[in-house]
């Protein structure tokens, strides 16, 4: 009976379509309209997405031979599965405390922890003892935070190991002693460039036994925090690396023990898709770059990495969205097969992490594993034919600009320059125009905003704004690390916290700090004022204003009373295009100088209208914060 039923292929009464139909179809559904201005995202990293992906586009991309655990690692460092270490830091200024929560999260699904030492000068071995009390180092990973304390720790713990019978392979983790970033950071190194390095090859010496130990760390995750595209982040991370490389083994160490010492950290933003082919793209690349340096063992090629959700893209503001966001970057992370991961507390932009942010935070991670299999599969995305074409994209563009740092001497010379600032500047401004104008969106910032919430009254400019590291001893700029919302928050917040002046003796402007008013004069053609109300309501909400919604007026002398009412200190037309021609003018006459008239839209009519007295006019390309900065101030508000 079986060998009578007819065998056939899923869907084969479906006729193939060949690309050429699919873009024949697409160009006439454009009706004349530009392709590529349509269609095509053009990434701020610089290299262009295509609108859709078929298995054509895979036919010449090299890296889709080599199967997960083979080198050069695109698929992963592991074959048979995809776990990684859920890791949280905890400040360890305070030694018992540290070693208590320690041991509290320990048992709540952390096997990685990072002690944060980086405020703490001086170290004993009492202290370090506390920090480790009752802790197996066999069972976690354990990280150290904070360069001063990595001699003295590598010191204590090969100490320990040897006092208690420690089995030394067993011991897994880093100290990170990364000079470099403290030039990135600071400007500066904490002493004579030749003595750091040579620092760091001692640092390997002593580690020497410690087989899954690693001391130097490269810190890619601040470029992500100041502003710098993806493909910059991984370049200038490759170029820090290979300096390692470069010059440790120059110093007499070989290129095995000097490649697997090293552990990359790096920031995950909420660009998904392209984060996911980020490090894929890394581990690729730093294969490539250790395999020249011809190690006996190409093991030693696989690059070690360490996650953390990004902090540039967290609001004060809406905070909650902030585990939203963490959610996300934490899928990109370990979908991408990263080793180790931490979750950024939501609250840390304005706050010290708290019991439950921390506990969101962990959790985010063990829900991964526990509910959603995510340490199951060894790189899910592979064979994507978008990410296997994103991974190719950002692997020709981050060897590019490496390229171009190696031409300059190296990472060092290349930031002593000012190459580095230079790039990482002109993206932060991409991108802070970006959000400015609304091309990115932060969720309840820049769009979206919730107008009932206020800011705590802990929250000041100076809990908005970052600090940077400034030293008079520098020989060259720093990197400063912010918040993309910073902006926008500051905002916010003097409209809030200001006390405002009136505008005039006859004008209805915010005193005694009451919050101004924004009132929308909707009229006219129904489907064009509700969508212009729209756009107006989240515009002005996103400054703090009150914004008065209404249904619509019958005639702009209804529109007006009723906007005199309210004593509204700007009111907002909102009506089609066509009609803005008779109605903005005859709003701005009844208005006078008793409130600030504002077109919702771009109309044709704009220079026309503008030589009528019509002065501001908000519509998608507006740059919000300019605009409203000016709103503020012509309201008095500083």
């Amino acid at each position: 009976m079986a060998d009578k039923i007819k065998q056939t292929k899923l869907f084969e009464e479906f006729p193939p379509v060949s690309t050429k139909e699919w873009e024949d179809k697409i160009l006439a559904d454009l009706k004349g309209a530009d392709y590529e201005k349509k269609l095509v995202w053009r990434t701020i990293e610089g290299f262009s997405v295509q609108p859709y992906y078929r298995a054509e586009h895979l036919e010449n991309l090299k890296h889709l031979k080599y199967l997960p655990g083979e080198f050069p690692y695109v698929r992963g460092n592991k074959a048979k599965s995809n776990s990684w270490y859920v890791r949280q830091n905890i400040d360890a200024v305070d030694t018992a405390e540290a070693n208590k929560k320690a041991l509290d999260i320990l048992m709540k699904g952390v096997d990685s922890i990072g002690f944060d030492l980086t405020c703490k000068e001086k170290f004993s071995n009492s202290e370090f003892e506390t920090l480790l009390n009752d802790v197996h180092l066999e069972n976690i990973e354990l990280n150290i935070l904070g360069a001063t304390a990595a001699h003295p720790f590598i010191d204590f713990l090969n100490a320990k190991i040897q006092s208690e019978n420690i089995n030394k392979n067993e011991v897994k983790g880093s100290v990170g002693f990364d000079p470099m970033a403290h030039l990135s950071l600071n400007g500066n190194f904490c002493k004579a460039q030749d003595e750091v390095f040579e620092t760091a090859k001692e640092l390997i010496e002593k580690a020497k036994d410690l087989s899954d130990f690693r001391v130097i760390g490269v810190n890619g995750e601040m470029f992500n925090n100041a502003g710098a595209t993806i493909v910059q982040e991984l370049a200038f991370a490759l170029a820090m690396g290979n300096q390692y490389l470069n010059l440790l083994t120059e110093k007499g160490l070989d290129i095995e023990t000097v490649a697997q010492n090293i552990k990359f950290n790096f920031g995950v933003s909420s660009n998904y898709f392209i984060e996911i082919a980020k490090f894929r793209a890394a581990r690729m690349l730093w294969a490539k770059i250790v395999e020249a340096y011809k190690p006996d063992n190409l093991e030693v090629a696989k690059m070690n990495i360490h996650a953390v959700t990004s902090k540039f893209n967290q609001t004060i503001y809406d905070p909650y969205v902030n585990m939203l966001r963490g959610t996300t970057e934490s899928m990109s992370a370990t979908i991408a097969g990263v080793d180790s991961l931490t979750v950024t507390p939501f609250n840390k932009a304005f706050e010290e992490s708290t019991v439950f942010s921390d506990r969101i935070a962990r959790n985010t991670q063990t829900i991964l594993k526990e509910e959603s299999y995510l340490d199951k599969i060894v790189d899910p995305a592979g064979g994507s034919y978008y990410i296997e074409n994103l991974t190719n994209s950002i692997a020709e563009y981050a060897w590019k600009l490496f390229r171009e740092i190696e031409e300059k001497g190296g990472y060092v010379e290349a930031f002593k320059t000012g190459f580095i600032q230079e790039q990482v500047n002109e993206s932060a401004n991409k991108r802070n125009l970006n959000l400015a104008t609304r091309r990115d969106i932060l969720l309840g910032t820049n769009q979206y905003p919730n107008a009932l919430e206020k800011a705590d009254t802990k929250i000041t400019a100076d809990v908005v704004t970052s600090k940077s590291n400034k030293r008079v001893d520098v020989i060259a700029e720093p990197l400063k690390l912010y918040r993309g919302a910073e902006q926008m928050e500051l905002l916010r917040l003097k409209t809030e916290k200001a006390k405002f002046a009136r505008l005039s003796a006859d004008k209805a402007g915010p005193a005694g700090g009451e919050t101004p008013k924004v009132f929308l004069l909707t009229i006219g053609d129904l489907t064009m004022r509700k969508a212009r109300a729209g756009f107006a309501s989240g515009f002005f909400a996103c400054a703090g204003f009150e914004v008065i919604d209404n249904p619509g007026f019958n005639s702009v002398d209804e529109g007006v009373n009723a906007a005199m009412e309210q004593k509204a200190n700007i009111v907002v037309i909102c009506s089609s295009d066509d009609e803005y021609t008779e109605v903005a003018p005859a709003v701005l006459e009844k208005l006078g100088d008793k409130a600030i008239t504002v077109v919702a839209g771009y109309p044709k009519s704009i220079d026309d209208l503008k030589s009528k007295g019509i002065k501001h006019f908000i519509h998608m390309k507006s740059n919000l914060i300019e605009i409203l900065q000016g709103f503020q101030k012509e309201l008095g508000i500083g």
